[in-house]
């Protein structure tokens, strides 16, 4: 990957504070997609971290999963499925299946689910999406896909490094690259 990129992705991210006074900061992200040098090079940069592994499909979480995982399905030549969270819409009427997320990064327990159809047992499947904290929902993924999940691609990775490893989750850039100042 060109340290250009990565040069991007850290000047198109910024730390915000909510203003109420909890003195706790919320990434922004929406610089990312904004700048066209990010928008031409991450699908690129994030299938090349699984290249070697050929998956056969990309499936990514909403929201932002659903900018990203296109991107690199299309660099790898594959399709792209969604993972939809249960409860966040009106339900699909299509069968479904589903995976328990552990608690996620606000301590939240979530379900995702992928439509049954679009999922083959001989997939391979990438997760992909824009950050990794603890690893709950490359964790419920990977249980969803059994065998078939060959890891999760994401732009920053703040997975502990044997989370990183038991998970196969590969990122761009670190936490300590966007840490605030």
């Amino acid at each position: 990957m060109a340290s250009d990129l990565r040069d991007h992705l850290r000047a198109g991210f910024r730390w915000t504070d909510p203003g109420d006074g909890s003195g706790y900061l919320v990434s922004d992200r929406s610089g990312w997609w904004r700048d066209p040098v990010i928008l031409d090079g991450l699908g690129e940069a994030l299938a090349e971290l699984f290249r070697a592994d050929r998956p056969t499909v990309v499936v990514a979480p909403e929201v932002t999963g659903f900018l990203v995982g296109p991107l690199v399905a299309r660099a790898l030549g594959v399709g792209f499925v969604e993972a939809y969270r249960a409860g966040a819409r009106r339900p699909i009427a299509e069968p479904m299946i589903w995976a328990e997320v552990p608690s996620d990064h606000r301590g939240e327990k979530q379900h995702l689910g992928v439509r049954r159809q679009l999922i083959s047992p001989d997939d391979r499947v990438l997760v992909v999406d824009d950050w990794a904290a603890t690893g709950a929902q490359a964790r419920g993924l990977r249980e969803l896909f059994g065998a078939g999940y060959v890891g999760t691609a994401v732009i920053v990775d703040e997975t502990p490094p044997p989370v990183a490893r038991e998970l196969t989750i590969r990122g761009l850039l670190t936490g300590d690259d966007i840490e605030p100042v």
